[in-house]
């Protein structure tokens, strides 16, 4: 599996998983991946931030690259806070807006209560839960 990043005409970033190369090729030509904000289907892969390396993946040594969680929580964390308006507790409330085409679409983050969560599933908003643990300076 090859977790891509990839950004539609318009900027709008996101990632996708493909089984290789040549599958993401397939889609991207059948214009099956499409832009989870705006629904373009221009689609681009851009250099990642965050590499996995796989097995054969080495360094000049011969040695394998140890991917260090610590450095990779900062990578994720910093990426949410470059990319995502941070809207805190009122998730639930930016997210129907933006569904409803009441204010533009943009990459949030905040909290939810259950209740919240299951309003917006029953609602159509599509969202996932990403839980960064709090980092020091």
């Amino acid at each position: 599996m090859i977790i891509y990043d990839l950004k539609c005409e318009k900027n709008h970033r996101f990632e996708g998983w493909f089984d290789d190369r040549a599958a993401f090729e397939a889609q991207k030509s059948g214009k099956f991946i499409s832009c989870p904000v705006c629904g373009s289907t221009d689609i681009e892969i851009i250099p990642s931030t965050v590499a996995v390396l796989g097995k054969d993946s080495r360094n000049d040594a011969g040695d394998r690259r140890e991917v260090y969680p610590l450095k990779a929580a900062q990578l994720l964390q910093e990426y949410l806070n470059t990319n995502f308006d941070d809207v805190g507790d009122r998730f639930a409330e930016v997210a129907l807006k933006i569904h409803k085409g009441e204010e533009e679409k943009r990459n949030i983050k905040g909290t939810t209560t259950k209740e919240e969560e299951e309003t917006l599933r029953e609602t159509g908003v599509q969202f996932f839960k990403v839980t960064v643990p709090k980092l020091d300076s």
